[in-house]
């Protein structure tokens, strides 16, 4: 058994969700959440610090054995762009820490592999992320379904891999 903590990366909320994946790739629900950041202070650096807190406390809890965590994108403006990065930069940090493996997924992959759209909306993702795992109208926070995405999207990646013998990260790259 295989369980995935995907990562949906963020200065305000970062998005985790686990799934496990048996031996014939079928993927099952774990937990999903979303870690607030904002704390009582506007201080970027406590954010981050909180983050890596929340991330270490998620990483004993549920024990994953790979990491998948959501690539940069093109944010609105260049302060936030170096603020997910940063918060990417401590999050990736905290796992390759435990010794985890970490696999990153564009968000338009992403969407291509749940949806079959590149261009998907967030509804979209998490109506597909629902199915998927059998969800059912469970309310999810739109933080942790982007990072049950993640996980599914990696599952789906090295089950495809094994499959065929392609490595994953050449998958990644093709798509």
């Amino acid at each position: 058994m295989t369980r995935i903590l995907g990562i949906d990366p963020g200065s305000q909320r970062t998005g985790i969700g686990l799934v496990d994946v048996d031996k014939a790739g079928k993927c099952a629900y774990v937990h999903c959440q979303a870690l607030n950041l904002l704390v009582d202070t506007d201080d970027f650096p406590a954010r981050l610090g909180k983050l890596v807190f929340d991330l270490e406390d998620v990483l004993a809890e549920w024990k994953p054995t790979v990491v998948a965590i959501e690539s940069v994108f093109m944010a609105k403006s260049a302060t936030s762009a170096l603020k997910l990065g940063h918060a990417r930069g401590a999050a990736i940090a905290t796992v390759v820490r435990r010794g985890l493996q970490v696999h990153e997924y564009a968000p338009r992959l992403i969407k291509q592999s749940l949806v079959g759209n590149g261009a998907a909306d967030k509804d979209q993702v998490q109506h597909m992320v629902k199915l998927l795992l059998q969800l059912g109208e469970r309310k999810l926070q739109a933080d942790a379904a982007d990072a049950l995405a993640v996980a599914l999207t990696h599952a789906h990646t090295s089950a495809t891999a094994g499959r065929t013998g392609l490595a994953a990260a050449m998958l990644r790259r093709r798509r």
